[in-house]
């Protein structure tokens, strides 16, 4: 899905892309040539983008996709885009920043802040999201599809959480038993093996799963159904779907993972290279893809 128009007012205007059609705004992911993987600018420019859909009345419902061959290949661990010492004005949560802190300090605000916090408040836009997922959708980019309602995938996507190579616990945004269910979630944890759009859809994670070449239409046809139902009634119809899933444990199960997660940060600090245990962006994904290779029988 390609956007054409429109730039967010983030330092790279061009990281993500921003249109409306009709009642649909679209919010596009735009580092084709590096997956769209995260950075800092692509996290606030998303953000800015979807303040951008909220103030907007005349937009009902939002899509987010992902230029090129895939929706995300997850958060930037080795790009020359990444900027993990960039400095931005908190809007997630009220903390100090996390430049010119060291250690657990530093992790602890950067990852409170633009991992498990801004997902937390995309998850609350008061307008109905649908992730449009094709290709690759990997570690953090699960994290934006989960965060959205609803989420519609091609045929050729596929999914995995291969972080537990790196020895932590998965990613920042732990909605994993929730969304897949326990059993579903140790083993896509336990292996870091892909999983494919029908399993994901057979598993419940996916509302649609269609031919690559009619996602577009397909995931705007659902967003224009939508977008026919009273904006407030669908707003408060989010949120107490939401409430339901915090009273079952969702928001404190996360908060008490994002603690392991950071321990498991500061484990790797004291007994290997580096707080992501030695691992890079190129050994991560050829462990996931011999991983993928082995199977699950």
């Amino acid at each position: 899905m390609n956007s054409e128009t429109g730039g967010t007012g983030s330092e790279d205007s061009n990281v993500v892309l921003y249109e409306v059609r009709g009642s649909v705004a679209v919010v596009t992911m735009n580092r084709p040539e590096y997956r769209n993987a995260q950075n800092s600018v692509m996290t606030y420019a998303l953000d800015a983008a979807f303040v951008r859909a909220v103030e907007d009345d005349e937009v009902k419902v939002i899509l987010l996709a992902g230029n090129g061959r895939h929706f995300s290949a997850g958060h930037d661990i080795g790009t020359p885009g990444r900027d993990v010492d960039a400095e931005y004005e908190n809007r997630a949560v009220l903390w100090w920043d996390h430049v010119r802190k060291t250690g657990g300090d530093q992790r602890f605000a950067r990852e409170m802040e633009v991992y498990l916090g801004m997902c937390r408040r995309w998850r609350e836009i008061p307008k109905p999201t649908i992730a449009v997922v094709h290709g690759a959708c990997i570690a953090g980019g699960l994290m934006l599809s989960w965060v959205c309602d609803m989420i519609v995938a091609s045929e050729d996507a596929f999914f995995s959480d291969p972080v537990v190579r790196m020895g932590i616990p998965g990613v920042e945004y732990f909605a994993h038993p929730w969304v897949l269910g326990p059993r579903r979630a140790k083993e896509i944890l336990f292996t870091g093996q892909r999983f494919t759009a029908a399993e994901a859809l057979d598993w419940g994670m996916l509302n649609r799963v269609v031919p690559r070449e009619n996602l577009e239409s397909e995931s705007f046809a659902l967003a224009e159904q939508i977008a026919s139902m009273p904006s407030f009634g669908l707003a408060l119809t989010k949120k107490a779907v939401n409430q339901c899933e915090d009273l079952m444990g969702m928001r404190s199960g996360m908060d008490s993972v994002f603690g392991l997660h950071h321990f498991a940060h500061s484990h790797n600090a004291e007994v290997a290279s580096d707080s992501l245990g030695g691992m890079d962006a190129r050994s991560m994904k050829t462990s996931a893809e011999q991983a993928s290779n082995t199977g699950r029988g």
